[in-house]
This record gives C-alpha cells, sequence and structure tokens, in this order.
C-alpha cells in the first residue's frame, strides 16, 4: 500500500514537472533571423532598446555563411531591438510573434539591407534611411564655407520642419497606434558632433502634439504599458514646460460668468457617437459623469484630451465615464480625432447642445453630473475638477 502510494506521488510530481516543463517551451516568441555577409569572425550583437538604455540579449560570432538567428518572449506592446556590429545598425520593432528576415553584407549593413516577413520594419527602415539622409544633407550644409553661422541654422532648421512635417503626416499621424510612429518620435541627427532630437516636446508645442497623439492611441490600443505610460508623461511635461495647460484642469480657461450660469436636475442627451451608435446621457445613470462640450479643430484641442485622459485612466474603474459631445464644423475630422478614444464621443449637429454651452464664452465647457444623473456642479462650480470628482465618486 505505502509503495502504491509513493508510486501515485511520484507520478503526480513528475505530471506536474512536465505541466511546467512544457509552460515554459510553449511561451509564445519572436524570431529574428537571416544573415550578414563580408562579416566574418565579427560579433554581431542583438540589443534590447528599452527605455533605460541599450542592453545586449544575445550575441553571435559570425562564420563565412553570416547567418544568425536570435529569438525573444512576445511582449503585450511594440517593443524595439536593433542588430549591431561595431558602429553600423540595424533597427527593428517587435509587435508580434512575428519572424524578422534581415539580409545585409557589411560594413554597409545599416543602409543597405533588406527585410522580409515584416512590413512594420518596411516603414522603421524607410524612417531609418530618411533620418541618414537627413543627417547627411545638414551636414553638408554645416561644412559650406560660404554660409554663416546664421544661415547654416536657418538652412537646417528649414530642412528638419520639412523632414518633421512630412513624417508627422505619412507615420505619425497617419497610424499612431503603430510601433514605428513611436519610433518616429525618438529621432534625432548629428550634426558637428552635436546630437539633437528631431521631435522635442520640451521646446516645440507642435511636437507636444505629436507625443500625445501616440500617447493616446496606445492608451488605448496598449494598455498600462510601460512605453505609453512614458509617453504620456512625457506629452505631459511637455505642455507644462511651455505653460499650454496653464490650470486647465481646475477650469481655469473657461472664462465663464458665474452669475449667468445656473442648471440643476436630469438632463438628457441622445446623440450618435463615433461608431455610429446612438448613446444616451441618461443610459450611464450608476455612474458619474464628466459632460464635456468640446471643439477638436480649436486651439488647446490636444492639451485639454490628455487632461481627460489622465481623469478616466485615474477614475474610470471607480466609476467615472466621459460623454464628450463634439460641436466641430466638420464631422469628419471629429471621427478621425476620436476613433482612439476610450470614453463616449458623440456628435451634435442639431443644436441640442446650445442651452448647455451658451452661458460660456467658448468651449471647452465641462458639467459634473452625478449617479442619479443630476447637474452637480455647472462650469462656474468647478474650481478642482479632480477633487469634485472623487468626491461624488
Amino acid at each position: 500500500m505505502k509503495k502504491s502510494c509513493f508510486s501515485r506521488l511520484c507520478w503526480t510530481v513528475a505530471a506536474v514537472v512536465a505541466v511546467v516543463n512544457l509552460s515554459s517551451c510553449s511561451k509564445e516568441k519572436f524570431h529574428v533571423e537571416g544573415d550578414i555577409t563580408n562579416a566574418k569572425d565579427s560579433v554581431l550583437y542583438f540589443e534590447h532598446n528599452g527605455l533605460d538604455g541599450f542592453a545586449v540579449v544575445d550575441s553571435v560570432k559570425l562564420d563565412e555563411s553570416g547567418a544568425f538567428s536570435f529569438s525573444g518572449d512576445k511582449a503585450d506592446n511594440p517593443e524595439f531591438y536593433r542588430l549591431r556590429i561595431a558602429g553600423q545598425i540595424i533597427n527593428i520593432a517587435i509587435d508580434s510573434t512575428e519572424t524578422v528576415g534581415i539580409k545585409a553584407a557589411y560594413p554597409m549593413m545599416a543602409t543597405e539591407y533588406t527585410v522580409s516577413g515584416s512590413p512594420e520594419n518596411e516603414k522603421v527602415k524607410e524612417l531609418a534611411l530618411r533620418q541618414i539622409s537627413l543627417q547627411t544633407s545638414c551636414q553638408a550644409v554645416a561644412n559650406n564655407p560660404s554660409l554663416g553661422i546664421d544661415s547654416v541654422a536657418s538652412v537646417i532648421q528649414k530642412m528638419v520642419n520639412a523632414y518633421k512635417d512630412d513624417v508627422k503626416r505619412n507615420y505619425i499621424f497617419k497610424e499612431p497606434m503603430r510601433a514605428y510612429a513611436y519610433f518616429a518620435l525618438f529621432q534625432y541627427i548629428t550634426v558637428n558632433g552635436e546630437s539633437t532630437l528631431l521631435f522635442n516636446p520640451r521646446e516645440n508645442a507642435d511636437d507636444v502634439k505629436a507625443f500625445a497623439a501616440v500617447a493616446t492611441s496606445w492608451d488605448t490600443f496598449y494598455p498600462n504599458s510601460e512605453r505609453g505610460e512614458n509617453l504620456h508623461n512625457i506629452a505631459l511635461q511637455g505642455m507644462k514646460d511651455q505653460r499650454i495647460i496653464r490650470n486647465q484642469q481646475q477650469g481655469a480657461t473657461l472664462n465663464i460668468d458665474p452669475s449667468k450660469v445656473h442648471e440643476s436636475g436630469v438632463i438628457e442627451l441622445n446623440l450618435l457617437d463615433n461608431k455610429g451608435i446612438r448613446r444616451s446621457l441618461s443610459s450611464l445613470k450608476g455612474k458619474v459623469v464628466l459632460l464635456d462640450f468640446h471643439v477638436f479643430a480649436a486651439e488647446g484641442s490636444v492639451e485639454h484630451i490628455m487632461a481627460l485622459r489622465e481623469l478616466y485612466n485615474r477614475y474610470h474603474a471607480q466609476g467615472l465615464e466621459i460623454y464628450q459631445v463634439s460641436l466641430d464644423e466638420n464631422e469628419h475630422f471629429w471621427k478621425t480625432q476620436t476613433e482612439a478614444l476610450p470614453w463616449i464621443c458623440v456628435y451634435d449637429n442639431t443644436g441640442v447642445s446650445n442651452a448647455y454651452i451658451a452661458p460660456v464664452s467658448a468651449p471647452p465647457v465641462i458639467y459634473l453630473i452625478d449617479r442619479n444623473n443630476n447637474i452637480v456642479k455647472n462650469p462656474s462650480q468647478i474650481k478642482d475638477i479632480e477633487a469634485e470628482i472623487k468626491a461624488l465618486l
């Protein structure tokens, strides 16, 4: 009997070990493989490009064929790596369990390589080559003896601005949720030994918008990711540094006459959202609602949306909902601007919102509604919006 029990115990332990081993072996992986010729005896490094810098994941000493193969665990959001021999670098974005094929020849692997199996990395390659081309052109201007210091700076700035406008239009704003949009935000050029970020939200309000667009999209597609949170913090810090927010979270920009606003009781709005579904404000009874009348085409819209995103991320799980009413003239523009937002976004072309915005000089106009669908705070009464929301929750 004891032997039988011991035997069963052994089988049980063996089964558990087998399951653990199977689980370990079956974890989803991505693969980067290919060959880099003309690099015999060179060490090829596979490095992770993390928020804290580069870290070597693996390496291999190449033989005559130049063949290599690296792999890693799948992440829940796009991650970034690079292949490196000395100063020659190939950037790689990984957003799934894909197999990325790379073929190149040293010592020109950074500019003369091919990618297979990954449209995402085709875009990364495009951006990398364009960045190198821009840097070469800027350095040529800096080396031009016929140009003075001021002229050099002016010409380079025009070249950089043209590059940024094109990248924002065709890469960042086009698909902000993609890895290559993220990659574009952190490009830089080095001229005369000095490295300069192309997109710098600490110095440029338009650059803040680029970071904010990607941050908002990543919040939706890759919630709670460290990279998304970092983007969000960079954008917010940029806004603060440029004093764009100006206490917007406290309602300081509403510019209203408190004596002219008096609303209370239950209200109803019944409008189509950005997916064509009719959304009723009264259906949110039981939640604390931030009712926001907004114009996405107005100056300061990005900053306003980022501030709302902070509130939504912090309090949605506790019962906060945002019901945002667009007053934009261009409905198509509104739809593209709200595609990645997680809250309720509706469009009013009926004029029904006039009763709530008439007392205020200009949107955004915010009301707070309690769990019984009663307006408890009108724009004039909101002094600290976060504190008011916490009190209602």
